[in-house]
Order: C-alpha cells, then sequence, then structure tokens
C-alpha cells in the first residue's frame, strides 16, 4: 500500500522515524517520505543517511497549524510520532506538554483533515491508560482526539486511529542506553527505582512493524496494542551489569511502579487477536464498523469483563538472553 504514496512522519527524526523511515525504503517504494520536525540540526544528519530521491525534509512545529497544512498537501499516509516525552520535565513544564501533545494533536488532525490524508496513526504510550502524571494525561488526551476525529471529519474520507505500546528498547531517552553509559563510565553502581518496577518491552523495529501491520487493518477509531513482554528493572540492570551492585533512589516525579495498556474500565471494549489487543472506541460514530473483524480478515474476540493488561500481570516475560537479543536488535 505504500508504493507510490505520500508519506508523512511528525517528529521524523526521532528513533521511532529514522527507523520507520529505513524500514520503508527497504520493504517499499514510496513516491515521498515527509519529514516533518523542528530541528534543523537532526535533519541535516538525518539527511546524510537517507539521501534518496524520495525524501524530503520539511522544518516545522506541530504547533504551527498552516505549516502543517503546507507539509500535508498532497500526503496520503500520515505517522504522528512528535511529542514532548520526558515525564518529570513535563511535570515542571506543563503548558510546553500541553501545547505539544494536545493543541499539536488537534493541528495534525485538522490538516489531514483539510488535506484529504487516507489515514493517519498516532503514536501513543502505556502511560496514557490510567495516567498519573501530565505526559500519560496529556497522551490521553490526545488518543481521544484522534478516536473522536472519525466523527469530526464530516464526509471526509481520512480515518485514524491510535497505536499504544510501552519503552522501546535502545531508544534516545530509554533507561538502556543510560545503563550501558554508566557503564563505559566503570559507575560503581545502577540505580533503581523501585525493586519492585516492571515495564513493557519493544525493539524499534518490532514498533515499526507493527504500525505498518495497523495501516493495514485499521478501520479508523481502533486502539492497537502489541503483545509484548515485560521485564523487572532489577533484572534488566543484572543483565546488562551483573556485577555492579544496584541502588534505590526511588520513584521519580509522575512515574508509576507498573505500566498499563488495557485499563479494567476498558475490557468491555476490548478485543484479543492472536498478537495484539484492540481497544474500540467508546463514543459511535456515524458509520458502523465491525471490529471484531479486521480488513486482513483477522478475528477477535471479546476478552473478560475486568481483564487488565499490565506490565506485572503479563503472561509474557523477558529473561536475559532475549533482553541482550533485543538490544543487539
Amino acid at each position: 500500500m505504500f508504493n507510490g504514496a505520500n508519506i508523512l512522519i511528525t517528529g521524523g527524526t526521532g528513533s521511532f522515524g529514522k527507523k520507520y523511515t529505513q524500514i520503508l525504503l527497504q520493504k517499499y517504494k514510496p513516491n515521498k517520505i515527509i519529514i516533518y520536525s523542528r530541528d534543523e540540526l537532526k535533519q541535516y544528519e538525518m539527511a546524510q543517511k537517507f539521501n534518496d530521491k524520495c525524501m524530503r525534509y520539511f522544518i516545522g512545529d506541530v504547533r504551527d497549524l498552516s505549516r502543517l497544512e503546507k507539509a500535508m498537501d498532497g500526503v496520503d499516509y500520515v505517522i504522528h510520532a512528535a511529542a514532548l516525552k520526558h515525564v518529570p520535565i513535563a511535570e515542571y513544564n506543563p503548558m510546553e506538554c500541553i501545547k505539544t501533545n494536545v493543541m499539536g494533536a488537534e493541528n495534525v488532525i485538522n490538516a489531514s483533515i483539510k488535506n484529504h490524508v487516507k489515514k493517519v496513526i498516532a503514536l501513543s504510550t502505556d502511560k496514557a491508560a490510567n495516567p498519573i502524571n501530565l505526559y500519560g494525561a496529556t497522551k490521553l488526551a490526545s488518543d481521544k482526539l484522534f478516536i473522536a476525529a472519525n466523527n469530526i471529519k464530516g464526509s471526509q474520507d481520512t480515518i485514524f486511529s491510535v497505536v499504544r505500546y510501552g519503552n522501546v528498547v535502545g531508544s534516545r531517552g530509554s533507561v538502556v542506553p543510560f545503563f550501558q553509559k554508566l557503564l563505559r563510565e566503570n559507575a560503581k553502581e545502577i540505580p533503581i527505582t523501585d525493586p519492585n518496577m516492571t515495564r513493557f518491552w519493544i525493539t524499534l523495529r518490532q514498533g515499526v512493524e507493527f504500525v505498518l501491520k495497523n495501516f493495514e487493518r485499521m478501520q479508523g477509531g481502533e486502539t492497537f496494542i502489541p503483545k509484548i513482554p515485560s521485564m523487572k528493572m532489577t533484572d534488566l540492570a543484572s543483565a546488562l551489569a551483573p556485577n555492579i551492585p544496584q541502588k534505590i533512589i526511588g520513584i521519580r516525579p509522575g512515574e508509576k511502579l507498573h505500566e498499563v495498556m488495557v485499563p479494567k474500565d476498558d475490557s468491555r471494549l476490548t478485543l484479543e487477536f492472536e498478537d495484539h489487543y484492540v481497544i474500540k472506541p467508546s463514543i459511535t460514530f456515524t458509520k458502523q464498523v465491525d471490529f471484531k473483524r479486521n480488513l486482513l480478515g483477522e478475528v477477535g474476540k471479546e476478552v473478560e469483563v475486568g481483564f487488565e493488561y499490565s506490565s506485572d500481570k503479563n503472561h509474557l516475560w523477558l529473561d536475559k538472553d532475549r533482553l541482550l537479543k533485543m538490544i543487539e536488535e
């Protein structure tokens, strides 16, 4: 579906955007891949690696609606990856987080509708489920905006869906590169916020391929959630630095002990597929959709009422060998 297509990635110079671009170029022959972001240095550096004739680099901020509208002219598919993501920084700079993550989401929606974009997927986070920090709250608001956009689009054919997943191994800001940096600096101890803390883990490639597949599955209004493994942070630290003692430093502002991707309150809306879950929209759309069967013909089943998909109650767990393999990948 991406051969000959025009694809725009907001926040395209981030870890996800670069991996997404790499895989698009490997698997398809797009007409244009438009990298939309606000950092000229990162765009310059990315252009040194990704300089295919289909590549376009567009300086702009998701806070700027008119710039987004120009960038999306003739675009078929949009991946919205731009966000302010650092949990403690968002706590100290709330309005900046809101301007990018909420108002920016509204701008992406309006620009997509105006330019008759076919399909839009917004990247979300496990922190948007039952949020306790500002970052998670803004991403929940963003998710709701993208789901509701399937109603406000009017007669346009544009459809919107959300992809939610957990921590990305090796991405910028991830704890894995941080621990590796401490090892290179011969640190005497590894800081752990809480000995019981767990997190979901996914590789960049897995995240990108999940998003690509969901462009084929989506009917508009779904929140897609992959089945991915969990790991205790103490086990992760032991796998990376088996001979260095761990120091408990306490949970940071806005941090959870465990993450949730399907809250109990959404169990009535949740469908289980072979390798993922779908949370159906809580609102009624003017166009009726059978979410139990997606556009690939995959069939889902309802989960039990009270079901919760959380990092501490997961059936899939990472061991040391699998973690190290994910890091290598």
